[in-house]
C-alpha cells in the first residue's frame, strides 16, 4: 500500500509540474524561434501541433580547401507542451577546391524538452540526440554518435539578450577522439520587431586534440510570424578552425496539425 501511495504521489507531482510548465510553453501565437543561423540552438521548443522546417547553405574556406554544404535541414515537431521531436536530415558537403572530401552527413533524430519556461528568467532545454551511421565516414565519422545538449537563454532589457549552449558529443567508434565538448555564448540585440542581430563565440574541444575556435555573427529577419530568413558569417580564431564561413537560410512553421491546436 505504501508503494502504491508513493507512486500516486510521484505521478501527481509530475503531472502538476507538466501542467504548470504548459502555461509558459510556446504557442502558435508566438513568433517563430529557430535553431539557426547561430550554432547555439533556441532554448524554446516548437509549439504543440506545429511543424517547423529550418534550412541553410554554407560556403567555407579551410586552408587551401573550399567547401559548400547544404541544405542543413532540420525538421521540428511539437508533440506535447514543452516537448518536441526533431531530426537533422543528411547534409551534402561538396569539396569544390583543394584537399577535402565530399559526401553526406548522418541523419540525426533527437528529443528536446524545455524544462524552465519562465518569462523574464533563464530558459533552459535539454536535448538528447543520436547521429545514425548513414553518412560518409570521411564526413560524419564511424558508428552511431549520441549527444547531450543544454541550450539556455536570458532576456535582458531594451531588446538585449544573452544565450549559450553546452554540448557533449560522444564518438564510441572513434579510437582517437571519443568525446567532443562544445561551448557557445551569444549576445543578441533585437533592433525592430522583425529584425535581430547577434555575435557568437563557438569553441569545440576534442578529447586529445587542439580546440577549434570561431567568432560567428549574423542577422535574422521575420518575414511574418511563421517565416524567417537569416544570414551569418564566421571567422576562425585559431588554425584548427575554418578561415571563414558564410551562410544564408530560410525557415518556416506550419501550425494547427493537431485537432485540438487550431492554426
Amino acid at each position: 500500500m505504501r508503494t502504491r501511495q508513493i507512486c500516486l504521489l510521484l505521478a501527481s507531482s509530475i503531472l502538476g509540474t507538466v501542467e504548470a510548465q504548459a502555461e509558459g510553453c510556446p504557442t502558435a501565437k508566438d513568433d517563430i524561434a529557430t535553431d539557426r543561423p547561430d550554432v547555439t540552438n533556441s532554448s524554446l521548443v516548437v509549439p504543440t501541433g506545429s511543424l517547423q522546417n529550418e534550412n541553410g547553405v554554407n560556403f567555407s574556406i579551410r586552408e587551401d580547401g573550399r567547401t559548400i554544404d547544404g541544405t542543413n535541414s532540420r525538421w521540428r515537431l511539437g508533440v506535447a507542451p514543452c516537448l518536441e521531436l526533431l531530426v537533422d536530415l543528411p547534409t551534402y558537403f561538396a569539396n569544390v577546391q583543394g584537399p577535402g572530401n565530399s559526401g553526406f552527413s548522418d541523419v540525426s533524430p533527437a528529443l528536446k524538452w524545455q524544462i524552465s519556461p519562465i518569462p523574464g528568467k533563464v530558459d533552459l532545454s535539454v536535448v538528447f540526440g543520436l547521429a545514425l551511421p548513414t553518412g560518409a565516414v570521411a564526413i560524419a565519422g564511424r558508428g552511431a554518435q549520441p549527444y547531450l545538449q543544454f541550450p539556455w537563454s536570458w532576456e535582458l532589457h531594451d531588446g538585449w539578450g544573452v544565450s549559450g549552449m553546452f554540448t557533449e558529443f560522444f564518438r564510441p567508434s572513434d579510437f582517437t577522439t571519443r568525446r567532443i565538448t562544445e561551448t557557445t555564448f551569444v549576445l543578441e540585440k533585437q533592433l525592430t520587431k522583425e529584425f535581430s542581430v547577434f555575435t557568437e563565440y563557438v569553441g569545440d574541444f576534442p578529447e586529445g586534440a587542439g580546440p577549434s575556435l570561431l567568432l560567428n555573427s549574423g542577422a535574422m529577419y521575420h518575414m511574418n510570424r511563421t517565416e524567417q530568413v537569416d544570414f551569418h558569417i564566421a571567422f576562425g580564431l585559431n588554425h584548427n578552425a575554418p578561415s571563414y564561413i558564410v551562410g544564408v537560410g530560410y525557415s518556416f512553421r506550419i501550425d494547427g496539425l493537431f485537432a485540438n491546436h487550431p492554426r
